[in-house]
């Protein structure tokens, strides 16, 4: 930013003379610089009468007159100065010693040396002379005209650059002219002083590494709002005190229509104009890095604050991620799954607000590269993270709920099937086998049977392998176990079906053969007659009708009754029941 000040700052690099550094040389008013110019723009510095002119210790001299020679600018220091040396009321002696003493000490380039002999006829006279016989010993390359009233002068320089004292009508106030060079060189100094604080403060910027954590950010950014705050005050005072100073330049111009500013006036306005605008382009170059520095600034806070709620949502979704793996059970009943269900019902409720702000976060984080974020390539992969954490736990929530809804089926079925074995138990279990030896109660309990054995095909129990099949891929060996048990146990109580189905339908099948007369025997005689017989043929005849209406046991029945009231263990269960 350094680089931005002109050559006004520069000069004051070179030079360490600045007005108030010789302000009392100064107020003695031994040289002056009016303002004046040469037809040719020459710079006019002028000695007007001086009575303690010789008395000037040579230090003061030389300062003045260096610090003189280095305000006109340097076109117009190119030219050459015109020294005006005003000794009317002086003495020979006092002209020889100040052209002794600028021959000797003047730092600038000379054009032409106007002296204004003293007025008296004597020291005139003596002048003349002097002038003829010293010329040599001055040792000045530039010529050096001798004057003998400002009216001669008026014949070199213009009325209008000539001050009252010689005749002129250009304004001049020392003390005024004293005030707007300190106040010119305070303010280049303080442009110069900006510039060089904000230069500092945009280096410190520039090295200061981005903190680690929010609060850290958020300190560091408060910080450097603050300093920079603080210079943008300075640059306002900079900026008012340069419009003020070029006010009071002006002052004359702005008073009096007629008035016109001399050329190092002018020179002083453009000087000051110069300084503004290099402090609004230092202002607009130290804003424009601001900026940057403050988005960095603001855009390293956003990232902080992301990154922590990253990980505290990813903690959170850690945990829930964790909580879901631990729901490995299936469950082995209806009340053990639906409990499950319970719990991962509760579990996917307490996930929302987690899956919540982790939704948020990534659309946040999808914001912030949007905006063009500096760190792109952190925020995005988790995202992508958080999103992904996000759909796995949705998805794993629904194989969830897809696994459990069939075991939940499976274990409903399986009771289905182990109720309908038991109903189907009882029910042969039910059955007389009294009232099973007519045709009309084996036809009734073959009725029961059908209709008991159409509920199988409602509860899809028909076939078994198929029922298996269907949720084989969710069995545990243990549920596997037991619903292979269950399966054997409905094949079991099937295949008693199918046997009592057999039986039932063979008894419905035999008819009841009729009853014939039998004529006796002939040794039944009465005289033969037995006394042990003596019971009614009614009775006879009753006994031999039962036993003719019942019909023979086959080898099967034979069989089956003699299992009657025998328990028999197969598949797993035990089963009571006469199959006739």
């Amino acid at each position: 930013m350094a680089g931005m000040l002109k050559d006004e700052i520069m000069q004051q690099e070179i030079r360490p003379l600045v007005a108030v550094d010789i302000i009392e040389q100064l107020h003695r008013q031994f040289a002056i610089l009016s303002g004046g110019r040469g037809k040719d723009g020459a710079p006019i510095i002028t000695f007007p009468e001086f009575a303690g002119f010789s008395d000037v210790p040579d230090e003061d001299f030389l300062n003045v007159v260096t610090y003189l020679t280095s305000i006109p600018s340097l076109e117009a220091a190119s030219i050459g100065f015109i020294i005006i040396i005003d000794r009317r009321r002086d003495k020979w002696s006092a002209v020889k010693a100040s052209l002794t003493r600028i021959a000797g000490a003047f730092p600038g380039n000379l054009q032409l040396v106007f002296v204004l002999r003293p007025s008296r006829f004597i020291q005139r006279t003596i002048a003349d002379i002097g002038i003829k016989l010293y010329r040599d010993d001055f040792k000045m390359k530039v010529p050096i005209i001798m004057l003998n009233s400002v009216s001669d002068l008026h014949g070199y320089i213009d009325k209008s650059q000539l001050t009252r004292e010689l005749g002129g009508t250009l304004e001049y106030g020392h003390s005024q002219w004293i005030h707007h060079r300190t106040a010119i060189e305070n303010f280049a100094m303080t442009v110069k002083t900006t510039a060089q604080m904000l230069q500092t403060f945009g280096t410190d910027l520039a090295e200061t590494e981005l903190p680690n954590d929010v609060q850290c950010t958020e300190e560091l950014l408060s910080a450097h709002t603050d300093h920079h705050s603080k210079l943008k005050d300075e640059l306002k005072l900079a900026v008012k005190q340069g419009a003020t100073l070029l006010t009071c330049i002006r002052e004359p111009v702005t008073r009096s229509a007629n008035s016109k500013l001399s050329p190092d006036e002018l020179e002083n306005v453009a000087t000051v104009e110069r300084l503004l605008a290099q402090l609004d382009e230092t202002e607009k170059a130290f804003d424009q890095f601001w900026t940057k520095h403050h988005l960095k600034l603001e855009q390293c806070l956003q990232l902080r604050h992301f990154e922590h709620d990253f990980r505290e949502v990813k903690l959170a979704l850690d945990n829930l991620m964790e909580a879901q793996a631990g729901f490995a059970d299936i469950g082995d009943s209806v009340t053990r799954v639906e409990h499950l269900l319970r719990e991962q019902k509760q579990l996917e409720e307490k996930g929302q607000e987690p899956l919540e702000k982790a939704q948020s976060l990534a659309l946040h984080g999808e914001q912030l590269i949007q905006n063009n974020h500096y760190a792109v390539d952190s925020i995005r992969p988790k995202c992508v993270e958080l999103r992904r954490i996000c759909d796995d736990f949705t998805n794993e929530t629904k194989k969830k709920y897809d696994i459990l809804g069939k075991s939940l089926e499976l274990h409903k079925q399986l009771d289905k099937a182990s109720q309908w074995c038991e109903a189907g138990i009882y029910l042969l279990a039910s059955q007389a086998v009294d009232k099973c030896q007519s045709q009309e109660g084996a036809e009734t309990a073959l009725v029961e049977i059908e209709k008991f054995l159409v509920t199988a095909k409602e509860h899809q129990l028909s076939n078994p392998k198929e029922f298996y099949n269907q949720f084989d891929m969710i069995l545990t060996p243990e549920i596997k176990a037991n619903a292979q048990r269950i399966l054997q146990k409905l094949e079991d109580v099937q295949e008693m079906f199918d046997k009592r189905q057999v039986s039932l339908k063979k008894l419905a099948a035999k008819q009841t053969r009729p009853v014939q007369p039998v004529a006796p025997h002939p040794e039944s005689s009465p005289k033969r007659a037995s006394p042990k017989i003596t019971r009614p043929a009614g009775v006879a005849t009753n006994r031999r009708s039962t036993e003719i209406s019942c019909p023979p046991k086959t080898i099967s029945e034979v069989e089956l009754s003699k299992k009657k009231n025998i328990k028999k263990t197969k598949g797993g269960i035990k089963v009571g029941i006469s199959v006739f």
